[in-house]
This record gives C-alpha cells, sequence and structure tokens, in this order.
C-alpha cells in the first residue's frame, strides 16, 4: 500500500522547550523528565519509496533525522527536499549540518521563497554551501504547487510574519487522501488577507501556531501583547470551534512559558475539552 506519513518531529517555538538560560517549571520538567520540545519541523514520509522531505532544518535536525531514518529503516538516506517556511533562528540554522564539516551532503535541494534563496546564496556560512554543491536553492511562490512525488503535493501560502530576513511561508500538503494546513508561524489572523477559518475549512487536518496560550501568558512574561505578533490560542480556538468536531485542528510551536507544555494542566485540559488538539513530538498523521 502506497501511503503518506507527516510525522511531528518539533513542536516548539524556535529555542526549544528547555530554552536557554531558563530554569522556570516548563524548562526544569523538560530538563528532569524527558519532556523537551524540539524546533518545531515535519518530516513527510513515504516509506514504500524509501522517501522523505522535511518542513524547516531546525537547531535540532541532527536528533529530528536520526528519529526518522531510524523509525522507517532509512538510515543514511538523506532528505530528498527541504522546504524553508522563513528565516527566524528555529527554522534554517539546521542547513550547517549538511556542510562540509558534518555531513557533506551532495545537491539536497532547498525551497525558500526569493528574499530567503539571495540571503543563502550572498551571506556566509550559507553561501558556502550553495558553492560546494552541498544544497541546491529553489524559489517557490505565493500558491504555486509543486509536484513532491506522484503520492503528494505542496503548495506554499505566504503568511503575513516579522520578515526582517525573507517572506513567510506556511504551505499545503495533500496526500492521497487528506489535505493538511502548515501554519507554524504568523502575525495575529486579522493582519493577514485571508480568514483562517475559511482556510481550515478546506483542510482536514490543521497544524497551527500555537506559540502562546493566551494574552495573559504574555503579560505575565511582562510583554505588551500589542507588539507580539502571534494568534494566542484563546482566539484561534474562538475563531475555528465551530469546525472544530469534524476537522482535526492541532497547535505548534509553543513557547517555553506556554502552559499547555505541561500535559496535566487546566489549560491542556480547556484545549482537549474544546475538541483541539496539543502536537506532541513524534505524531504521526496519515495523509
Amino acid at each position: 500500500m502506497n501511503e503518506v506519513i507527516v510525522s511531528i518531529v518539533g513542536t516548539a517555538q524556535d529555542a526549544g522547550v528547555p530554552h536557554p538560560n531558563c530554569f522556570c517549571q516548563n524548562c526544569m520538567s523538560a530538563m528532569h523528565n524527558g519532556t523537551r520540545r524540539r524546533a518545531a519541523s515535519l518530516a513527510i514520509i513515504e516509506p514504500n519509496r524509501k522517501q522523505w522531505h522535511l518542513i524547516d532544518a531546525t537547531p535540532d535536525l541532527r536528533e529530528q533525522m536520526a528519529s526518522v531514518q531510524m523509525k522507517y529503516q532509512l538510515q543514511g538516506k538523506l532528505m530528498s527536499s527541504i522546504w524553508l517556511t522563513h528565516a527566524h533562528i528555529g527554522h534554517y540554522p539546521g542547513l550547517m549540518f549538511l556542510g562540509r564539516e558534518a555531513i557533506g551532503a551532495k545537491g539536497v535541494t532547498v525551497f525558500s521563497g526569493n528574499k530567503m534563496k539571495e540571503m543563502l546564496e550572498t551571506n556566509a556560512p550559507w553561501s558556502q554551501l550553495v558553492e560546494l554543491n552541498n544544497i541546491q536553492l529553489n524559489s517557490i511562490q505565493h500558491e504555486r504547487q509543486e509536484q513532491l512525488s506522484p503520492l503528494v503535493r505542496m503548495t506554499p501560502i505566504e503568511v503575513p510574519h516579522r520578515n526582517e530576513l525573507s517572506e513567510t511561508f506556511g504551505f499545503w500538503i495533500e496526500g492521497p487522501s487528506r489535505k493538511l494546513l502548515y501554519i507554524p508561524d504568523i502575525d495575529r489572523w486579522n493582519e493577514w488577507d485571508r480568514d483562517i477559518y475559511d482556510m481550515a475549512k478546506e483542510a482536514d487536518i490543521c497544524l497551527l501556531d500555537g506559540t502562546f496560550h493566551s494574552i495573559e501568558e504574555i503579560e505575565r512574561m511582562g510583554r505588551n501583547y500589542k507588539e507580539i505578533p502571534h494568534p494566542v490560542m484563546t482566539e484561534t480556538m474562538d475563531r475555528l470551534q465551530a469546525l472544530a468536531e469534524h476537522t482535526e485542528i492541532y497547535f505548534t510551536h509553543f513557547n517555553h512559558t506556554n502552559p499547555v507544555n505541561d500535559r496535566a494542566s487546566s489549560f491542556s485540559k480547556l484545549v482537549q475539552d474544546r475538541a483541539f488538539y496539543i502536537a506532541e513530538d513524534g505524531m504521526e498523521l496519515k495523509l
């Protein structure tokens, strides 16, 4: 049987959980109880074809690669392609492991927006990866569909975010029987020219930005909510509640302060009671 599996290989905001230089309850628990979260990333695997692809090359790439390769008997088999969402630190530094100091890869296809492609081509150390043919850069464009394989289609969706160095993309991932919407990073929903309800209505599965649980969480950090460019989970649930009974809606990209990092917390229970899901490292979704 030809199947397509999306493996959630990371669910944390860029710096992971535990967060560097932090000893909050969530980070201490992750250190002592093995409940760490790696930086947000997806692997798209076709086991029968012995091929796999990766969305984002995170600082945790070594462990994420190994988890996919060992589970699917792909030891020594590099990903066929990497798709980059944007140029923030949790989403592309893992490219360094493809270079001469580590894997010494040959021509791994990397898809990104035009602005990010130019950044990688013209700035060291990333430009060395291009010069040595460790990676081959390809441009993606908003809503231009790419046939990843006979069974999988990818469609980039440009979204608003802090685009200091690159544009930011989410992705539609379409398999033989189901369609997944992946948006790990976005500014608040009302800053997008799309309605997230209409977008999510087209999907069978959504994996959406869950960086912060609520405005109160942000205020406890001593930050002003108006200065934080992420939708909070409580708002997203309010917007999508009518879809939650028949669409699988997961949250991902959790900041270390997010109370849903504690699986037993009242906040985690609230998400589940409202028929939404909290993505966990190692979860698998079939398309």
